[in-house]
């Protein structure tokens, strides 16, 4: 049982956090969904409304426990470790009403169903969701402000949609491929972007949905 006043969620393997702590998690998590980078140590104390030596003393704690790592040598440098998962990652349940033609009309008919998002976009590592912006994967049916659903793996194919995080600390969404001489191309689909070419890249996950919610 974990100890009062902590919560087992949002460290790897189910090790306790403080709610205090569970708060600067989701904020990194929120601010690089935001704007594709990591919030600064001073960024942090004035969301939460701490100073900035507590948000220094939870994050050392954060990175001992295996939920936060710190990329060497960047101003902005924490992100959340890939074992981290949080409850309100992934979907929810909506009915399912029936049918709808989108070539010869057929007869509307409910049925008394619903359907699990989480169940149908499960996959073994988990999933987390990330909204985009840019429009370099219109190609490929993604484009600004639309909702991709993640699937947690390292292990990827070439040609798949990958979310992947670069040297410098910025996250990318490419098409992953392996290139002659052990290097990566990672591939926009818009003519408008170029390939981006690297000797290695950490895949934090591949894309397995999308949702868009119309105007």
């Amino acid at each position: 049982m974990p100890k009062a006043g902590t919560r087992r969620e949002g460290g790897p393997n189910g090790l306790v956090v403080t709610p205090r702590q569970l708060e600067i998690l989701r904020f990194i998590r929120d601010y690089r969904v935001s704007n594709g980078y990591s919030p600064t140590m001073q960024e942090i104390a004035e969301s939460l409304g701490v100073n900035k030596v507590t948000v220094f003393e939870h994050v050392e704690s954060l990175v001992k426990k295996g939920s936060l790592r710190r990329l060497p040598f960047k101003a902005r440098s924490l992100i959340l470790s890939e074992q981290v998962q949080f409850d309100d990652e992934g979907g929810g349940q909506m009915p399912l009403v029936g049918y709808i033609a989108a070539g010869v009309p057929v007869e509307a008919v409910q049925t008394p169903e619903s359907i699990d998002l989480r169940q149908m976009f499960a996959g073994k590592g988990g999933v987390f969701v990330l909204r985009v912006r840019g429009n370099s994967m219109i190609d490929e049916q993604i484009r600004d402000g639309d909702y991709v659903i993640i699937e947690k793996r390292g292990t990827v194919h070439d040609g798949e949609t990958v979310v992947a995080l670069l040297d410098d600390g910025e996250a990318t969404l490419k098409k992953f491929y392996r290139e002659k001489g052990g290097k990566v191309r990672l591939q926009p689909a818009n003519p408008d972007f170029a390939p981006i070419y690297l000797d290695h890249v950490s895949v934090q996950g591949v894309v397995i949905g999308v949702i868009r919610k119309m105007p």
